[in-house]
């Protein structure tokens, strides 16, 4: 996979999620959120939702995680999803000719 596809994908994944999303809870979620939304007292569970997701992606960002999974996956960094380009290309790796082994000596 590529950078393209990555960009691409997360473009659908934005595009389909929308404005809500609904989700569905096990037990143990329930209760956590539950004990989160009595202690810290957000107007609305959304916000304790809507923070939830903030920590996580810093922390998978913070980790390596995410380079991890975005390396694996698309064969990309974060910072390359960010700038949106590759490090070769970035670097002008991809632009230099090819060399030809018989002339390169030669003036």
């Amino acid at each position: 996979m590529s950078l393209e596809e990555l960009t691409d994908g997360v473009h659908d994944s934005y595009a389909e999620l929308g404005g809500e999303l609904t989700v569905s809870l096990d037990r143990e979620t329930r209760n956590e959120l539950a004990l989160l939304e009595t202690a810290l007292g957000p107007e609305e569970t959304d916000e304790l939702v809507r923070r939830a997701i903030h920590l996580l992606y810093q922390s998978t960002v913070d980790t390596g995680t995410m380079d991890f999974h975005l390396r694996s996956g698309f064969d990309v960094t974060y910072d390359e999803f960010l700038s949106g380009m590759t490090y070769d290309e970035m670097t002008g790796a991809n632009s230099y000719p090819s060399m030809d082994d018989e002339r390169r000596y030669q003036f």
